[in-house]
């Protein structure tokens, strides 16, 4: 099964960003900015007084950068919930950090952190960074730094930061479950599983001197946007065997985002935006959800099946005999049922 491209939209303006909304689309294009649904239908458009060059979604909220400032919107409407924020220079990246809020880094070496609403909560001096990688929890944040190294701070009591390994990286991911792809400066290509003092995991992936310019993952693993506009799927095949054979040669643009585990987006700045389908992994995505619902059911169940077990326990301790009785055989206790029948014929023999 390949994928393939299923609708094309075209910007009359440069696209700067895109990013994926829960199961919906944001576009930067000059200066609007629009929410996109998964038929290519605009939620909601909206202008911004700057360009934007950066934009995050989290629990309702959309984090945005344009020009020299910072942003909040509420997803559903666009809305602003504030003015904005803005520091000399300007920021550089912004990333949520779980269980809500913020943290943007500026050009002058220095981390700020925001509540889920943008207000500013306090800043602390970083040193350059290239771009955050992820969280291990709301408080350890790992970023690559200017050099190429990976650093992890601890924002909290100190704010202490170090740096991990020694290693110097030319490309880094941001973390997916725990996962990152790195490029070495040799040009391999390695898969890793990072912790606050090293590695849990750390493997060579590919040795084909691939530049990633992006990358996202999907229910067959790792996709990446090389710089030469190809994309590349490291599940075993070299990815052009999962691309349509009429589209597997083609430039695919300069961005790629999932949404979901079935669903890619590629896009050029020049303002094309591709979306695509793998009907396989819709087919496995839904076999996935089928396995849960009926997991939940089974657990409901014997949920349900423990609170009649438990009453009928305490009818018989109170010698409500036939009220446990009735409960074991709705449950198809027989051994029960035949203990309680004994119980029952005793105190009727006794009588």
């Amino acid at each position: 099964m390949n994928w393939s491209i299923s609708k094309s939209i075209s910007f009359s303006k440069s696209l700067s960003v895109v990013a994926s909304v829960e199961n919906h689309l944001l576009a930067a294009s000059g200066l609007n900015l629009e929410l996109i649904d998964v038929n290519g239908d605009t939620v909601w458009k909206r202008d911004m007084p700057f360009r934007v060059h950066a934009a995050e979604f989290h629990e309702g909220y959309i984090g945005i950068l344009s020009g020299h400032g910072y942003y909040v919107l509420q997803a559903h409407n666009g809305e602003l919930l504030s003015d904005g924020r803005s520091t000399p220079g300007g920021f550089s990246d912004l990333m949520p950090r779980p269980g809500g809020g913020w943290v943007i880094s500026d050009r002058k070496g220095q981390i700020h952190i925001f509540d889920e609403r943008g207000r500013g909560i306090r800043r602390l001096k970083s040193g350059s960074i290239r771009r955050f990688v992820g969280w291990f929890d709301r408080e350890h944040l790992l970023w690559q730094d200017g050099e190429g190294h990976l650093r992890c701070a601890r924002l909290a009591n100190q704010d202490l930061q170090r740096v991990i390994e020694e290693r110097i990286w030319s490309w880094v991911s941001r973390l997916y479950d725990g996962r990152c792809l790195l490029l070495s400066s040799d040009g391999s290509l390695w898969e890793g599983v990072p912790h606050p003092y090293g590695w849990d995991e750390l493997i060579k992936v590919d040795n084909r001197s691939i530049e990633p310019m992006d990358c996202c993952k999907t229910g067959d693993g790792w996709w990446i946007l090389s710089v030469d506009g190809s994309l590349v799927n490291l599940s075993g095949n070299d990815g052009e065997e999962s691309l349509n054979e009429e589209i597997s040669s083609i430039h695919h643009g300069d961005g790629l985002i999932n949404i979901g585990q079935d669903r890619m987006v590629t896009w050029k700045r020049s303002g094309l935006l591709k979306f695509w389908n793998a009907p396989h992994l819709v087919t496995k995505q839904n076999e996935m959800i089928q396995k849960m619902a009926m997991d939940a059911r089974i657990s409901a169940d014997w949920e349900e099946r423990r609170k009649v077990f438990d009453r009928a326990r305490e009818a018989e301790d109170q010698g409500r005999l036939s009220l446990a009785l009735d409960l074991y055989k709705s449950l198809g206790r027989d051994i029960d049922v035949q203990r309680i029948t004994v119980r029952m014929r005793g105190q009727y023999e006794t009588n």
